[in-house]
Formats: C-alpha cells, structure tokens, sequence
C-alpha cells in the first residue's frame, strides 16, 4: 500500500463554525464593497511585499501595523491600505484593532509571535505566521486548542512550502527510507568572505543558526545541533554547501514519525559560509551575544534584491519493490511587479503566506485550530494565483 502521509484531524478542532459564528465573523471583516479585511503585522521587508501581493488582486482590504511610523510612511497611499502605528505589546488596542478583521498575518520576528497569536485569539480571528522557532509553534498549537479559528504558523518558505513539497513526494511511495529537504536563500553575486547578503530576517538568520535542530535518525525523534552534518552538491554547475539549521522542518516530523527513517532538514549557502559562522558562533561565542551578531551583520554585510531561492528535497524509499528516489529542484529569482523590483526571498515568502490565507478564505483547508502546513496539497498550492509564483521554468521534478 502507499505511504500515507495525510493528517487525521481532530474533531474538537475541525467542528465547523457555526452559522451565527460565521455570519458574525463575516460581517466584522467584510468592508462595504465585499472586501475581506486583513492585517498585516511588520512594515519589513516581507511584510510590505505580503501586502503589495494582497492588493494586487480584487479580493482584500489590507491592514498594516507597525510600531515605527516612519517606516509606515515608506509605503505609498493606496485605496484600500489602511496605515496603523501600534506597538503590539498594548495588548487591548492590539485585540480591538485586530477584532475588526477576518484574519491577522504575523511579519515581525518571531520572539513576539506569543503576543500576536495570543491577541488573535482573543479577538477571535484567524492567524498566521511565518516563524520558524520551534518553541513559538508550540505556542501557537497550545493557542489553538482555545481559539475558534485557524491558527497556522510556519507559512512561509522553510518552513512552510518545503514541507508541502516534501509531503507530496513522499506519498508516491510504498515505503519511505530517507526525505532530505534544503533551502537557501542566496545572494546572485557573493562579494564577501561569509559568500552571504542579508536577504531577510537577521534575527530569524541568527536563531536557526543557534538553536537546536529536530531531525528523524533511524526512525526516533532526535534532536541535533545547528551548523553540524556539513554536505556538499552541485546544481546547475555550481557548487554549495548545507548543514543543519533549527525549525525548517516545521511539524513534519511528528507527521512522518513512524513513516520514514530518516528526516532531516538543512540551509543550503555557497562553501565555507559554514565555518565561518562556527568561528563566530562558537569559538568568539557570539551565540551567547545575538544583539550584537545582529549589529554586526546588519552595519558590514549589506542587503540586496539580486537573490536566488534555492529548493531542494530528495525521497528515497520503495516502489513496486524497488528501490527509488526522487527529487524536487527549484530556482526562483526576484522579480519586477508592478513597477517594483522584489527579491526572491520576498516573493516566495509572501507567495507562500498569501497562498495559505487565500485556501483558508475559500474553504479549502479547516478553518478552526492547529493547521499543518502538510496538510495542504501541493497542487492545490500551485494552481492557486498566488503559488503559481513557485512554478518557474527552472523547476524540476526528477524521479531516479
């Protein structure tokens, strides 16, 4: 039989709302010409990009909070972008700021992510975030066991659409032995010693370097440490290096546990980017230091639109009694849209998040609790107008 990879859902979390909910819901969050309200936590770099990708279509009203107002007044005035300076810690006009909306989009690093899916609840709204650290997952699964909506995390690219990619792979085989997923996102024209530009997130860099990594070694949960398993490969004639780093795998292991024996997720870099972060992390203990790793980084190693996103899983297992692999490569570069350049890690992150939001709104994935990104189809993903900025020319799906 084949592997099956899908999640049993539980009935407390997946009841359906009821009709008085939904039509509360409805109306607090529709605007007056049929707009679905959304906000938009974090004026950053993706968080711009996310609502840029909103308003681009018919369908969204968007919200977007910061606490700085100068960065909100970076942003051009559009119709139906609403401009809010807020600091997230006042927890009450936070609730009553978000209660007036169908669902609340977390851009901000990922050490506040209690305090915005806490308020979403408490606004009874959906939620989504993009974080990668493990303990703020946890945090969102213990929110949603309360909570009268969806409460996704991890929407974004790693993890987030590896996890999808690496869940549809796995299901076309009879038996799994080995998923071995990687990301990177890459500066196209490395000028640096470290071969590495600040693409997103320092602080979310910074973390997944530091913290430990959850990993499936001969069929047990095991937890591993960062920047270890250093592994070599080529793609396209270019040489890279990957190794272990924190939270990519998102919840896929306790999906897979008892499925497959080995799970393993690493961020992929240009070589010797590895080493270097080892000295600094380890040997000058800057991990100990992270405020002022983040100064370092953010004053010496400049940021740039001109960046490659790079997917990659690899499934081995059986088919038919045989022994197989296959391999899911993909390429994605920045791109102008309307009128503005974005780089890669923009574009698939917000993609990625949008994607979710868009299935949620349309009923295509459950609308109350704790929502796997696993759980979401790779082709209902793809064939949605926001995924389709995955599928690129350069992709490849590669059996051997």
């Amino acid at each position: 039989m084949k592997v099956t990879v899908e999640l049993e859902m539980a009935n407390v979390t997946r009841e359906t709302m009821t009709m008085k909910d939904l039509d509360m819901t409805t109306t607090r969050s529709m605007n007056t010409t049929g707009k679905t309200r959304i906000v938009v936590v974090g004026a950053g770099k993706i968080g711009v990009r996310i609502s840029a990708m909103l308003l681009s279509v018919e369908d969204y009203e968007v919200t977007i909070i910061d606490a700085s107002q100068t960065q909100l007044d970076l942003l051009d005035d559009e119709t139906h972008l609403k401009k809010v300076c807020l600091n997230v810690t006042d927890e009450d006009h936070l609730v009553a700021e978000l209660s007036q909306h169908a669902a609340v989009l977390s851009a901000i690093p990922f050490f506040m992510t209690r305090v915005i899916a806490n308020a979403a609840v408490k606004a009874g709204i959906h939620y989504l975030d993009l974080t990668e650290d493990v303990a703020s997952t946890e945090t969102v699964k213990a929110l949603a066991e309360k909570s009268s909506h969806a409460m996704i995390p991890q929407c974004g690219l790693a993890p987030g659409f590896i996890s999808i990619v690496a869940n549809d792979v796995a299901g076309t085989f009879d038996d799994l032995e080995t998923i071995r997923m990687c990301v990177g996102a890459l500066p196209q024209y490395p000028s640096n010693s470290l071969n590495y530009n600040l693409t997103w997130s320092t602080d979310g860099v910074i973390n997944e370097y530091c913290e430990p990594c959850v990993a499936l070694i001969d069929g047990e949960l095991t937890i591993v440490p960062a920047l270890e398993h250093l592994e070599h490969f080529s793609l396209d004639g270019i040489n890279y290096e990957s190794f272990n780093t924190s939270g990519g795998l998102g919840t896929l292991a306790e999906s897979l546990a008892g499925k497959v024996r080995n799970l393993s997720y690493q961020t992929i870099r240009y070589p010797g980017h590895r080493d270097i972060m080892k000295t600094l992390l380890h040997d000058l203990q800057l991990r100990d230091r992270r405020d002022l790793l983040k100064d370092v980084f953010e004053n010496a190693l400049p940021a740039t639109l001109q960046d490659v996103v790079l997917i990659f899983v690899t499934v081995s297992g059986s088919k038919n009694g045989q022994l197989f692999q296959e391999t899911y490569a993909n390429k994605i570069y920045g791109q102008e849209m309307s009128g503005k350049f974005y780089s890669a890690i923009q574009i698939t992150t917000a993609a990625s998040i949008c994607t979710v939001l868009d299935l949620l709104m349309s009923n295509e994935i459950p609308t109350q609790g704790f929502v796997r990104q696993e759980e979401i189809g790779l082709e209902t993903f793809l064939q949605n107008r926001f995924g389709r900025y995955y599928r690129t020319d350069k992709s490849l799906h590669l059996a051997a």
